[in-house]
């Protein structure tokens, strides 16, 4: 009987699309990405089949048998940071905040350290971009000061393990995790090689001691976060820090949550003198004018599952010589063409030869198709220099047939509507009822639309 015997054979693999190779290379032939080729070592089955089954340390329990108190969220004093987080921080998670230079993520986590010391709490800051007196200066102008706040600068990964050993805090916030470079690993500062093993050997001192990490990530100059692709799968949470150095608006998206919702959206405000949560960002995102003017339209977007009020606003000009122009912010060009071309050719409305200018208020930023109405209302208004009504809201997707689409969270966004005071809501045809102090004016398409629109206005939203 022939005897089961297993051998070893080393090749090298990728890292980060597992390609093969019988050979060390610098860059994978597979994905094209430097400095992922590691050498593993498989081992080889016998020719009988046999495995080789090892005793595991603990257990399989039951799922119903796991306390669920055990993933317990504790707030951070921030919260429109805890709302993206689900609630607040959970011991022993890693989140990775990653935007733009000077987008203000020093500052929001600077402002979560100290919120977290207000309460009893005790938080560490690693910086290995600035010294801890830039740090400190950030924080006597911010008034982020508290003696349960620790500051070191530090760049090694073993002398930043050994102050979270000496300080024992309950919150760890390392800025940044590009910046860190561990000694065992090979590669420069802020490759793949250095960014894998330091984001493992946090996230492995996350887990065995219960601290809660917050990791700043550096962005590429396409907005994705520097680093291998292995960084977003070795943390629990993912948030995006977006913002406009232009505008005082910054919003913290959630990208990946294991404790919560992924797709929460938290709005602040940038001062001179720190952070601002917005707890009602809708304020921002319309043009405070005593009556209606033409070319001006409102509407509701969900932004992951928050609703939020924004305002189109378009102007139509003879074009001066040549083909005509087109001037598009915080409204995708692609889509604003589009509806300019059913206006022209379902609604008989004599725009495409036209200068046409769009945009939105408060540098919103508009992606969802639901906003399509409001861009169609807002150019006919213009055109036929017809205000809309100020308490008037449009909501629906328009279809390259002219015709009108219903979109998902209709009830939310009709709610947060009505909160704020709007009495009418043009919407697409079959739309659930609307809550109370709400009427909702029905259209089948981008013709009634407008006629809806003309209605409204010559005789009030009433």
């Amino acid at each position: 009987m022939a005897r089961a015997t297993s051998k070893t054979r080393a090749q090298h693999r990728c890292s980060e699309c597992h390609h093969v190779t019988p050979k060390w290379v610098g860059r994978c032939p597979e994905c094209g990405t430097w400095g992922t080729v590691e050498e593993v070592t498989l081992a080889a089955v016998g020719a009988s089949g046999s495995r080789l089954a090892v005793a595991p340390a603990s257990p399989a329990v039951p799922i119903s048998s796991i306390d669920p108190g055990t993933t317990r969220h504790f707030h951070t004093g921030v919260s429109e940071l805890d709302r993206v987080l689900g609630g607040g921080l959970v011991p022993g998670s890693v989140t990775l905040l990653a935007g733009d230079p000077g987008v203000g993520k020093s500052t929001l986590l600077l402002e979560v350290a100290h919120r977290w010391a207000e309460s009893g709490r005790r938080a560490l800051y690693l910086s290995g971009e600035e010294s801890a007196g830039q740090i400190r200066l950030r924080a006597e102008r911010t008034g982020c000061t508290h003696d349960e706040v620790y500051l070191a600068a530090e760049s090694d990964l073993a002398t930043a393990l050994g102050h979270i050993d000496a300080v024992r805090p309950s919150l760890v916030v390392v800025d940044s995790v590009q910046t860190l470079s561990s000694t065992e690993a090979d590669g420069v500062t802020g490759g793949v090689t250095q960014v894998r093993a330091v984001t493992t050997a946090l996230t492995m001192t996350a887990k065995t001691t219960g601290v809660a990490m917050l990791l700043v990530g550096h962005v590429t100059k396409d907005g994705a976060i520097a680093g291998p692709r292995s960084l977003e799968h070795l943390v629990d949470v993912v948030l995006h820090f977006e913002g406009d150095r232009a505008s005082a608006l910054r919003m913290v998206r959630g990208i990946k949550n294991r404790f919560g919702a992924a797709d929460e959206v938290g709005c602040f405000l940038m001062h001179d003198n720190g952070i601002e949560c917005v707890a009602d960002p809708s304020g921002l995102f319309l043009d405070q004018r005593p009556k209606a003017v033409p070319g001006t339209a409102v509407t509701v977007t969900l932004d992951g599952k928050r609703p939020m009020i924004g305002e189109v606003q378009a102007l139509i000009g003879a074009p001066a010589s040549g083909s005509p122009r087109r001037a598009v912010s915080g409204i995708d060009s692609a889509r604003a063409a589009m509806i300019t071309a059913v206006l022209e050719k379902r609604a008989r409305l004599p725009v495409g030869a036209n200068d046409i200018y769009l945009s939105t208020v408060g540098g919103m930023r508009l992606t969802d198709s639901s906003s399509d109405l409001a861009v169609a209302l807002a150019i006919a208004s213009a055109a036929v220099d017809l205000p809309m009504p100020a308490t008037a809201v449009a909501i629906g997707e328009v279809g390259l047939a002219g015709d009108l689409r219903r979109v998902t969270g209709m009830d939310r966004r009709l709610a947060e509507a009505a909160r704020l005071g709007f009495t009418c809501a043009v919407v697409p045809a079959g739309t659930a009822s609307a809550p109370a102090g709400l009427r909702t004016l029905p259209a089948d398409d981008i013709v009634s639309a407008l006629q809806v629109l003309t209605r409204i206005s010559q005789n009030g939203p009433t």
